[in-house]
């Protein structure tokens, strides 16, 4: 037997970040701003388009990614198309890594781009109270189980089990609002307050309308590549050093217990590849299409322990200044969220270990730039979470 080729294993970096239009896009469609963002990518890493091998794409198309790539005239020899809702981008990102690393591909493109806003303004579709009603979620559409009503279960749920108040959920949305305030590109950047948060419309209980997630438009994309094309990139590299996936349930059936994530799992599984713990994380870019997404998010990465969620995010901790700054571009409570938001935490994780946020930009004593950032996407409601971490140095 021909004794096999040994495996390289590359170190892999993201060198290429960017953003679409973003917020109210009326006149762009979902394939533009794909484009927009691709392109803007590749002029941010300063490489050569033709180094793209790989591509991810998902939730636009009829053979995703085939139709995105053929749009951006792009013929990869390696695809992802994973769909696993909000937590897309980090498994796609963990699957790029390791692709990467074992030669697989030597560039791939993650990008994503979403006009959600403008499609049910201009009545081209309406909002989805559910992904369906076949397979095993035929056992709970019929009796209106709604999406934003099953994260409001869970938030109930924790409520319930360690007393954690509404005012602590509020204070997510109003720490949100607060680090958006600094960013150009957030679509609400007024401050609000906890009392206004409680008294708005209610959602679906315990949640009203300012625990809920934003509706925009726009898109982004980001461009990882092998450790040998960095000297030729245009801007600092940031690294991938560890990543973890992991799947719950559909049903909430079989959701063992409403008060853990899968973040749980995948942190977990990232910190330990990465090599580094919580407590050496500066930042953090955590899904947030509701508010308790953030607090127990919190929780299952290990920033705090189960039940003290809520005492946590209290004291202005998740604030740009703060012991932990999290969702600093505004997160999608505040800034942008257009559908699968789980990319847009990759570029501002990036974004901020590079030193380009501008006046929303973290320091650490000194004035330093942060080293070391988590990105962790949930999907569904609460079904999936991949989780990354991002380093400055290798």
């Amino acid at each position: 037997m021909p004794t096999p080729r040994p495996r390289p294993h590359r170190k892999v970096a993201i060198v290429g970040i960017s953003l679409s239009d973003t917020g109210r896009v009326d006149e762009a469609t979902p394939h533009a701003l794909h484009a927009q963002a691709a392109r803007r990518a590749l002029a941010d890493s300063g490489l050569d388009r033709r180094l793209i091998d790989g591509f991810a794409s998902a939730g636009l198309g009829t053979l995703a990614p085939v139709e995105v790539a053929e749009y951006l005239g792009l013929r990869p020899t390696w695809v992802d198309s994973t769909a696993v809702g909000g937590s897309t981008w980090e498994v796609m990102a963990a699957h790029a890594a390791d692709a990467i690393a074992a030669g697989h591909a030597n560039a791939v493109l993650l990008v994503y781009g979403s006009t959600a806003r403008a499609d049910i303004k201009a009545r081209r579709r309406t909002s989805n109270l559910s992904f369906g009603a076949r397979g095993p979620l035929q056992f709970e559409v019929p009796y209106g189980h709604t999406l934003v009503s099953k994260y409001a279960m869970a938030a109930r749920r924790h409520m319930h089990e360690y007393g954690t108040t509404l005012e602590q959920l509020a204070q997510v949305a109003v720490q949100a609002r607060a680090n958006a305030a600094t960013n150009p590109d957030a679509m609400y950047r007024d401050p609000i307050t906890v009392d206004e948060v409680l008294s708005g419309p209610v959602i679906a209980d315990p949640f009203t309308k300012l625990h809920c997630c934003i509706r925009s438009d726009g898109g982004c994309a980001v461009l990882m590549v092998a450790e040998e094309y960095v000297p030729d990139s245009a801007k600092a590299p940031v690294w991938v050093l560890g990543a973890g996936t992991a799947v719950s349930h559909t049903t909430m059936s079989e959701w063992e217990d409403f008060t853990v994530s899968p973040a749980a799992v995948s942190g977990r599984l990232a910190f330990e590849r990465a090599g580094v713990r919580p407590a050496d994380i500066d930042l953090a870019e955590i899904y947030d299409a509701f508010t308790y997404m953030t607090l127990v998010t919190l929780e299952d990465l290990g920033f705090c322990a189960k039940g003290e969620g809520g005492a946590y995010v209290e004291k202005g901790r998740l604030l740009r200044e703060g012991e932990l700054p999290v969702n600093t571009d505004g997160g999608g409570l505040s800034a942008c969220h257009p559908g699968m938001r789980g990319l847009f935490l990759l570029v501002e994780a990036v974004r901020q270990l590079r030193g380009e946020a501008g006046e929303g930009q973290v320091r650490k004593a000194g004035g330093r730039l942060p080293e070391l950032a988590v990105a962790s996407g949930t999907g569904g409601w609460f079904c999936s979470s991949g989780t990354v971490v991002l380093g400055r140095n290798n």
